[in-house]
């Protein structure tokens, strides 16, 4: 699944018509699903309403032949809950939400009673535990958080795991014999989770890098490690390329999409758009290390 990013218009305003585009261009690829408005979509970025007109517009363009699952995240739990009930009226596959990312907490038991509040207004839509704690600073074990969760959030179906504890990792896998659903989320290291027993990944560069992970996958499932491991390792040239970019990596991502002919528009602020100089350095550093044979095709 991808994470994908928002499309904003050239005044900042969200720009729902691309959203057929893009989803076109992900089903193109082999990506069978979306986690829309989360990092990737800046959606801490955009208001409720934004994130609402978003999260509708997927599953109008794709909520038949993609898996839709919606982040619900919000320093306000009301608005939270907003979002988590918005998308229990619009269908959605599911919805995903992060610890608190000011006022936080690293007791697990509060994070699960603060990711109940929000779980219970999405209903019977099955409930994701999003781990991002370098972005969020919620440095909790998953795997005991979802132990303490188990009881009080009756839609509780996973985490997606986005950090390099794999030890942690393995042992949400383990967790009562399988029980949960652990979609891994650092696409540099993705390997690694497969071999521990990953059933699925959302990631951002599936946004453009789609045909290299399709092969990753097929060349595990057939046990050629050899090739597995080389394409994990071009993968890592990659995401290494774009978060040397002095812009940073979102802004960099989203200039890459552009590169392969479909324009999201800029990034938001507190992030700044990539400079005409950085995008040709970008591109040429991409194109050294063999990036487009392995891009998306529109």
């Amino acid at each position: 699944m991808a994470a994908p990013f928002t499309a904003l218009r050239a005044d900042g305003e969200i720009n729902l018509d691309a959203v057929e585009d893009q989803a076109a261009m992900l089903r193109r690829n082999g990506v069978c699903g979306v986690f829309v408005c989360g990092t990737t979509g800046e959606g801490l970025s955009l208001t409720t309403d934004e994130r609402m007109q978003v999260a509708q517009r997927w599953m109008e363009v794709a909520g038949r032949k993609m898996r839709v699952f919606v982040h619900v995240s919000h320093t306000s739990v009301v608005e939270a809950r907003a979002l988590a009930a918005h998308a229990r009226k619009i269908g959605a596959h599911a919805v995903g939400m992060m610890g608190p990312v000011f006022f936080r907490s690293s007791r697990v038991e509060d994070v699960a009673a603060h990711c109940a509040i929000v779980a219970e207004a999405a209903g019977e839509l099955p409930f994701y535990y999003y781990h991002i704690p370098s972005y969020n600073g919620a440095y909790v074990s998953v795997c005991r958080l979802l132990e303490a969760a188990k009881d009080r959030i009756a839609n509780l179906a996973g985490a997606k795991f986005t950090h390099e504890d794999l030890a942690d990792y393995g042992a949400c896998l383990a967790l009562e014999g399988g029980r949960f659903d652990i979609l891994f989320g650092r696409d540099e290291m993705l390997l690694a989770a497969l071999a521990l027993g990953a059933k699925g990944a959302i990631g951002s560069t599936y946004n453009f890098a789609g045909l290299l992970y399709g092969g990753l996958l097929e060349a595990f499932d057939g046990g050629d490690l050899v090739r597995a491991r080389r394409l994990q390792a071009k993968a890592v040239e990659i995401i290494d390329a774009i978060s040397a970019t002095a812009c940073g990596y979102l802004p960099a991502a989203k200039a890459i999409v552009k590169m392969l002919g479909l324009d999201l528009g800029p990034v938001r602020s507190p992030l700044r758009d990539i400079t005409v100089e950085e995008e040709k350095a970008l591109r040429a550093r991409l194109e050294r290390i063999g990036f487009f044979e392995y891009a998306c095709k529109l």
